[in-house]
């Protein structure tokens, strides 16, 4: 096989699992959103399953499977792409400035949360990260200090999550439609 075959192949192979990832990130967010209800609202449930029904927790049901996602990927693929840490950084940040940014957009528009563009908003984000995940993948290599400041940005954000939901500051973001932040 040619060089350029085999790294064509490569190419491929790593599409694939960024592509695959889609559904299985999608449908484990979706699960996710119910956990805290299932558990008969147990505290620490909360650091990774959304506690009400603001923007803020709903960005757990894309980060935590993203997480774990990326964990699998890594046994299979962080010695054949370049700049992992940085692509799944990358991944985990996309997903909730999408939602964000769509949540905010649509509802100022129409004035009124609609699930389906929510449920539709949550899927084109993940299939987004999930894309620019394979194209930072495939990319030259990045220097080093990237990844190190894509593991801080991660674990910002890892703290972050849950914090905020035992801690909400009282902004718009943290207050489900009925009126609540964090844990109720």
């Amino acid at each position: 096989m040619t060089m350029s075959k085999k790294r064509n192949s490569q190419k491929n192979r790593v599409f694939k699992w960024e592509m695959i990832g889609i559904p299985l990130i999608f449908l484990s967010g979706a699960l996710i959103h119910f956990v805290f209800e299932w558990s008969g609202e147990l505290a620490f449930i909360g650091i990774f399953a959304p506690v009400n029904e603001s923007v803020w927790e709903h960005l757990k049901l894309g980060f935590w499977p993203t997480c774990i996602y990326a964990a699998i990927e890594w046994l299979f693929l962080h010695r054949q792409v370049n700049n992992f840490l940085a692509a799944k950084a990358a991944a985990l940040y996309i997903v909730p400035v999408i939602i964000v940014l769509i949540f905010y957009s649509y509802t100022l528009l129409l004035g009124e949360e609609i699930l389906a563009i929510d449920i539709l908003s949550f899927l084109v984000a993940v299939a987004l990260a999930q894309y620019i995940s394979y194209k930072i993948f495939t990319a030259s290599e990045l220097p080093r200090y990237v990844s190190t400041i894509s593991v801080i940005f991660t674990l910002l954000l890892a703290v972050a999550l849950p914090v905020f939901s035992f801690y909400p500051p009282q902004l718009p973001v943290f207050m489900d439609s009925r009126g609540f932040y964090g844990i109720p």
